[in-house]
């Protein structure tokens, strides 16, 4: 009874796993296409007649100047997950071992940041980003860090409230002061959902595309998914067969990421939420 089960189980998420996989599929499937094709036939196999090899990626790398897009979506991306970590990590552990009112009114307010969406804040953000000269590469992440402390905060205070303070009172009584408990105690003792939550929050920012777009100088600056936007043409022409292979491009290292460190998602997750 135990294996039927199993086994009916295992086939239901193979086939939720393969209608999940089937855009992903399209989309690359696509990318191969002569673009006249991919609007007619879009679920077809490619064949003799409707290859087109490797020219939409040689035409998507021309258009967009795809190598320049890249280099902005990295530096974001590393900048604006570093700050996040960093802060995040330091304000979950100080609010899990100092019990006030404060802290407690910190908490509340990084957990209710998750809830608010973010339309109903970008016309003010964006004119208080521009005010403040925050529309490049580099100063984005400060933006990043308000929208992505919430998630940050909850999951390093649920793991910190687990964790013994005698760990860190002995580092006391053996002379540290709190930043060399925190590097060199809480830190890597945080490191499982450190990781975990570096994923999520690289995988959120290296797909952003509304964020960057209302914050960032156009003219100089243009993210991944920005760069693909650019590819409609007047009057709603769109050269599909290059966008679906820029897609392609945009897609890959993430999901390679994620293939790799999924692991660490599920433990961390699992840490953060539950052993609070």
């Amino acid at each position: 009874m135990k294996r039927m089960q199993s086994a009916l189980w295992t086939a239901l998420f193979t086939v939720l796993s393969a209608l999940y996989l089937w855009p992903l599929g399209v989309v690359a499937l696509n990318s191969f296409k002569k673009k006249a094709f991919i609007s007619r036939a879009p679920f077809a196999l490619p064949t003799a007649r409707t290859w087109a090899g490797f020219v939409n990626y040689t035409t998507g790398l021309e258009l967009t100047n795809f190598a320049q897009s890249a280099a902005y979506s990295l530096i974001i991306t590393v900048l604006s997950v570093g700050l996040i970590l960093l802060c995040t990590s330091m304000c979950a552990w100080y609010i899990s071992r100092v019990q006030t009112r404060a802290t407690h009114g910190v908490y509340l307010l990084c957990v209710f940041s998750m809830v608010v969406p973010f339309q109903m804040v970008m016309f003010t953000l964006s004119k208080v980003a521009n005010l403040l000269q925050l529309n490049t590469p580099f100063t984005l992440p400060v933006i990043y860090l308000g929208f992505g402390a919430g998630l940050a905060v909850f999951m390093f205070t649920g793991y910190m409230r687990s964790v013994p303070v005698a760990i860190e009172e002995s580092a006391m009584i053996d002379g540290c002061g709190p930043l060399r408990i925190f590097f060199g105690v809480v830190a890597p003792i945080l490191q499982p959902v450190m990781v975990s939550t570096g994923i999520l929050e690289t995988m959120w920012i290296w797909n952003d595309y509304l964020l960057p777009y209302l914050i960032l100088d156009l003219k100089r600056y243009r993210t991944i998914p920005i760069a693909v936007q650019y590819l409609r043409g007047g009057y709603g022409s769109v050269d599909m067969g290059a966008m679906m292979a820029m897609l392609v491009l945009a897609i890959v290292p993430i999901v390679v990421l994620y293939l790799f460190c999924q692991k660490y998602i599920v433990s961390g997750i699992v840490a953060g939420a539950v052993k609070g």
